[in-house]
């Protein structure tokens, strides 16, 4: 298979054109359009669209590697879990080195007990490179990640032990906020591999479980209108299934509600969109039978249509 995923490809017998999503098999991937199709079709039957590939620039290495030790960075090294600018189904993983070593680098993926080479090479300091890609929609198929690093300088720093790390990536790893990653542009999620192992301190562990819990939590006062769309609530909603998404809308939903009791205010809006009606549906059941909710009503319909619901208290 000579394409790899995020690939800007043109159909040679038709005029579209569109980033490979998908790898079916050996001979077929799928390709969406413009217009958010996923097509189907033979490896044969697309080429490349020139001065279309992958312009996400790796940074470049640095040649000199003779550093003072008192100046010498050696922590930090990262991989990064970024979107496709291009193709929202897809998603890269880069090796990033921030630190003043040269690496010497492997990926190895494990899927079923059967392990596949992905990646070998050297990175620089200070140096970026694309290692793998993914299909958010397959993100449950994806392999477990056994990643092998090497450190060398020509400093007089001590020899550094060898890094072996393994990951199994899930939903819940990527439910943190974006952070932007300056050596790639765009906004992703890092994880450092160098990172100390987390040493636990058994008695603060201890005194933990009986620290006395705060009799008066401080509730914050809620805005007047509160956004339920997931993609206002969460960074990573494109990793959830739509129960996680209802769930979690709906929790967002009642810590306002409670709030808003707690303050007393005379109504809230929850804009919960208009959709498939689920989450409208779930919020009306709600709030149907409050002893605190005098009545609700679709709000301002000028503004939000019927996306929109107001709740007066009692």
């Amino acid at each position: 298979m000579k394409f790899k995923l995020g690939d800007f490809v043109r159909f040679v017998d038709e005029r579209r054109e569109g980033h490979i999503t998908r790898i079916i098999d050996d001979k077929t991937v799928a390709v969406t359009d413009q217009d958010d199709f996923e097509i189907p079709v033979l490896a044969s039957q697309v080429t490349w669209v020139h001065g279309k590939m992958d312009d996400t620039s790796e940074s470049g290495g640095n040649d000199s590697l003779e550093q003072k030790h008192e100046n010498f960075i050696s922590k930090g090294i990262f991989l990064a879990v970024a979107d496709d600018q291009r193709a929202s189904a897809v998603v890269h993983f880069w090796l990033i080195n921030k630190t003043d070593f040269q690496l010497l680098a492997t990926l190895k993926t494990e899927k079923l007990q059967r392990f596949k080479g992905e990646f070998s090479g050297i990175l620089q300091a200070k140096e970026s490179v694309k290692i793998y890609s993914a299909s958010l929609t397959e993100m449950d198929r994806w392999p477990e990640f056994h990643f092998q690093l090497l450190l060398y300088s020509k400093s007089d720093n001590p020899p550094e032990k060898p890094i072996s790390r393994k990951e199994k990536f899930k939903a819940k790893d990527f439910s943190g906020v974006k952070k932007r990653i300056e050596e790639l542009k765009t906004q992703g999620w890092l994880i450092q591999l160098d990172e100390p192992e987390l040493v636990i301190d058994a008695q603060k562990l201890k005194e933990s479980f009986h620290k006395p819990v705060d009799e008066n939590p401080i509730v914050k006062k809620p805005l007047s209108e509160i956004d339920l769309h997931i993609e206002k609530l969460r960074d990573d909603h494109q990793f959830l299934n739509s129960n996680e998404k209802l769930d979690i809308q709906l929790e967002q939903f009642q810590k306002n509600l409670d709030a808003a009791l707690v303050h007393k205010l005379g109504s809230i809006i929850f804009i919960h969109g208009v959709g498939n009606g689920t989450l409208r549906i779930e919020i009306h059941k709600m709030i149907s039978k409050h002893p605190q909710v005098k009545t609700f009503m679709d709000a301002r319909k000028e503004k939000f249509g019927y996306g929109a619901t107001e709740i007066i208290f009692k």
